[in-house]
């Protein structure tokens, strides 16, 4: 089907073309994965497929609690329909444990609880490496008003105690994940909705008893074959059921 539509945009994971009506685009979810800001990169066979359905799952249960997100269905096993976005040019990481950058700023051991939940920011610029900003930065160059900023916040910590209850209830801790987030307009006021996707390419996700990690971190430190992780995902979650037989074939 997307082959027919203009190309909007191409990322690491994922391509947006042209949707059926206005206000709409469709997702296309890839196999390549790609860290450390593209200097490593791969083809995960299955991949997309996974992070199609994850995404799929945690949207749909995100909206249905509130927070409102772009998705609105899934069209097929690597693509979805979704709203088209204003995005803001922002990455949003909660942490709720110690890990990659942030253990190697303070010299924390991988793991480690943090005293609360903390939200960063970095600005959404791959050629500058996606460099971690404060609000004054967000509020000086005019990428979020105080406002967003606020909405922001408030939705990501929303998406971090359901996550964690999700993930908890069966035997995974998020241990850090990252969002972003867009306007969503309506005549001449917008609103801050989550965009992107949730998935193990931008969650950090353990084993609560070994301490396995189950992400995209499997890819990025050679840990064995990244695509298990993920489906070990999809299985506890209950999605591995409906996956196709080809993936579910491949991955034992």
């Amino acid at each position: 089907m997307s082959t027919r539509r203009k190309k909007i945009y191409e990322g690491h994971g994922k391509i947006l073309y042209e949707g059926p009506e206005p206000g709409t685009l469709v997702q296309y979810f890839k196999d390549d994965a790609s860290a450390y800001n593209n200097a490593k990169r791969a083809v995960l066979e299955g991949k997309g497929v996974l992070n199609n359905r994850i995404s799929e799952y945690f949207m749909t249960r995100l909206n249905t609690i509130g927070v409102q997100n772009h998705f609105i269905r899934r069209l097929n096993l690597r693509e979805q329909l979704i709203r088209e976005l204003e995005i803001i040019p922002l990455q949003v990481v909660v942490r709720n444990a110690a890990a990659g950058s942030l253990s190697q700023r303070f010299g924390l051991p991988e793991g480690q609880p943090l005293p609360r939940s903390i939200i960063e920011f970095y600005l959404k610029d791959e050629k500058l490496g996606n460099p971690m900003v404060t609000e004054e930065h967000i509020t000086a160059f005019n990428w979020a008003s105080t406002q967003e900023i606020d909405d922001m916040m408030a939705l990501s910590l929303r998406v971090n105690d359901f996550l964690n209850g999700a993930f908890g209830a069966v035997g995974i801790s998020l241990i850090d994940f990252r969002v972003e987030f867009g306007r969503l307009w309506e005549n001449d006021f917008s609103r801050v909705v989550l965009a992107d996707e949730i998935s193990p390419d931008n969650c950090r996700l353990w084993d609560t008893q070994t301490r396995e990690k189950l992400d995209l971190d499997r890819f990025r430190r050679d840990l064995g074959d990244a695509i298990e992780g993920y489906a070990e995902i999809a299985r506890r979650l209950g999605i591995m059921k409906e996956m196709p037989t080809v993936i579910q074939g491949g991955l034992h």
